[in-house]
């Protein structure tokens, strides 16, 4: 073990992740709002050391032959079993950087657009960033709950103060949606408690995620509280038919607000079949698993289809993700190592790909002040640095193979083959159709002659700035990384996913 490894192992290092952002935002808090200069780089550093803290992380999960390379718990409410214990491995790991990653992007990406309340807008997102955290790392029910909900708060006021002309309807229906959900999963995280409670007569580890996998044997909790965190998980995914949300809160949200809930608040879902619902109640998803299947493949294809008729830039993007993020839980429920490798491939790709994609939506957005596709045409004659980088994360989220988007793709297939050849079939159509919707979009928007609405717009369709490049630098070099070799995210997590397979085929660890 490095020398390294052993001093980040003597810090609350996950703590220091989790509450900086928070931290960060209590001191923002303090600055006079007639300073908004300050508070933009504040929350910009905030946001910078978090990322760092994340990478100093890494070393220590790849070195540590245990399931958890970082484990802290501290005594809540002992009364109950509650306690304050984080976890980190491969897993929460990725998605622990992948948020941080995001985040700072983010609001370097909200430098030029938010003018108005600025300090709130960014003690806002930071606080949303510890949420989010806080979530993947979480290993105690209890706290796990807490965090998922403090993830919704700061999200409704990002897209609902600082959104689009129907931001107070996407909003309620977003948190509408959300809250149902959550309130069910409350209702059976407290009725495994209780389960726990009257099986053991301690309250001790009930609420403990490591103490209460594989004990679970009433079928009928199982069934229903299985259904209970399927359906939060399955909103937030969003799967089928849980999607309407979705379109309405990234059309109306700001650009870093669709960077951050296609980036990461979509991940919440998949993470959760993965960590909690699947290995708690493993009975009920392997009978569930069909229906879970099926919906998935539904939403794959009703995703990329609508899609296709789509006029406006950031619904298309977004019936994209209901599209792709059925691959990620066509995966999780195949319960085969490929495809769960596939899955969570496919949610960090995910992630870099069609954040990707808004920001440039955000960009273009910025210039021009519309998003319908009839408008546009010829982009590429005045921005062609601006239309190449576009190309590069369509190919990407296409699945272009040397590209990440390919390698999660490919191994759900193989996953979902390995269960049900037509299942594979169905999904693989879909990879056609996104090269139909993605392609036809580059197409219309940037080829051919410059249309007579973009020749309106004279001197202010000027091509990227510096700082948009910065913001997007880091995703197209993972995308290429990742895609040249998968093998640097599949090895680091390839742990997490045999605990998983295991704990989903009813075993218990030793």
């Amino acid at each position: 073990m490095s020398d390294l490894t052993q001093f980040i192992g003597s810090l609350p290092i996950l703590s220091m992740i989790t509450l900086l952002p928070l931290v960060g935002a209590l001191g923002i808090a303090l600055i006079p709002s007639s300073r908004p200069s300050t508070i933009r780089v504040a929350a910009l550093v905030i946001s910078f050391v978090t990322f760092i803290l994340s990478l100093l992380m890494l070393p220590g999960i790849r070195e540590f032959s245990s399931e958890f390379a970082f484990s802290e718990q501290i005594p809540w409410i002992p009364n109950f079993g509650i306690t304050y214990h984080l976890g980190v491995d491969g897993l929460s790991g990725a998605l622990v950087v992948l948020t941080t990653l995001l985040s700072w992007i983010c609001i370097l990406a909200s430098f030029g657009p938010i003018q108005s309340r600025v300090k709130e807008y960014f003690i806002s997102f930071l606080i949303l960033e510890t949420g989010m955290l806080g979530v993947f790392l979480s290993l105690d029910l209890f706290l796990f709950y807490i965090f998922w909900e403090i993830v919704l708060v700061p999200m409704y006021l990002i897209i609902g103060i600082w959104g689009g002309a129907d931001r107070i309807y996407a909003t309620i229906k977003f948190v509408l949606y959300t809250l149902v959900g959550s309130l069910l999963m409350l209702v059976a995280i407290l009725a495994t408690a209780f389960s726990h409670q009257v099986a053991t007569g301690s309250w001790d580890g009930a609420f403990d995620l490591l103490a209460l996998r594989g004990t679970i044997s009433d079928p009928t909790l199982q069934a229903l509280a299985f259904a209970a965190f399927a359906l939060a998980f399955a909103i937030k995914v969003p799967m089928f038919p849980f999607h309407t949300w979705l379109p309405d809160a990234h059309v109306q949200a700001p650009t870093a607000g669709s960077v951050i809930l296609a980036g990461v608040l979509l991940k919440l879902g998949g993470y959760g079949f993965i960590r909690f619902a699947i290995p708690l109640f493993p009975q009920a998803a392997q009978d569930f698993a069909p229906l879970m299947i099926v919906l998935s493949v539904i939403a794959i294809i009703y995703g990329a289809i609508v899609a296709i008729v789509q006029t406006d830039l950031k619904k298309l993007i977004a019936y994209s993700s209901v599209s792709h993020m059925g691959f990620v839980t066509l995966g999780i429920f195949s319960f085969n190592q490929q495809g769960v490798d596939g899955a969570i491939l496919q949610m960090l790709n995910h992630g870099l790909i069609t954040s990707g994609l808004f920001l440039l939506v955000g960009i273009g957005y910025e210039r021009t002040h519309d998003r319908e596709i009839a408008k546009m045409g010829g982009w590429a004659s005045r921005t062609p640095v601006y239309a190449a980088l576009f190309g590069f994360f369509l190919f990407a989220s296409v699945g272009l193979p040397g590209l990440s988007g390919f390698a999660g793709e490919f191994l759900v297939l193989l996953g979902a083959f390995l269960v049900n050849p037509m299942v594979a079939g169905a999904a693989t159509l879909v990879m056609i159709l996104a090269a139909v919707y993605l392609l036809w979009l580059y197409q219309r928007v940037f080829t051919g002659e410059l249309s007579p609405f973009l020749k309106g717009l004279g001197a202010k369709l000027t091509d990227v700035t510096p700082i948009e490049i910065a913001t997007l630098a880091p995703l197209a070099a993972m995308i290429v990384a990742f895609g040249v070799l998968p093998a640097l995210l599949t090895s680091a997590f390839a742990p997490s996913v045999a605990q998983f397979l295991m704990y989903a085929a009813g075993g218990v660890a030793p």
